[in-house]
């Protein structure tokens, strides 16, 4: 009875160190992945302040203004030309 209660001790502790040697091995592999998330966390991020700044840059008016007149042959109309159009 004694040997029997023994290698059911002994077995339960063995069962154990792997449950302790297996979660602390699944530990380290979700600490890992959680590194690699943040890290690309912080890319995205990072890139999303560039595009920002890029946003900025291209809807600047005197860009906007450049624009259409280079391109489209936008010109400020001539003060003789404006009609104010009254309600």
């Amino acid at each position: 009875m004694g040997r029997i209660l023994l290698f059911a001790l002994v077995g339960a502790l063995l069962l154990s160190a792997m449950g302790v040697v297996f979660s602390t091995h699944e530990s380290r592999k979700q600490f890992v992945a959680l590194q690699g998330l943040q890290k690309t966390r912080d890319d995205l991020n990072a890139e999303w302040g560039r595009l920002q700044l890029e946003q900025s840059t291209w809807a600047t008016h005197g860009r906007i203004e450049q624009f259409a007149s280079n391109r489209l042959d936008m010109v400020n109309p001539s003060t003789g030309t404006v009609v104010i159009v009254r309600p």
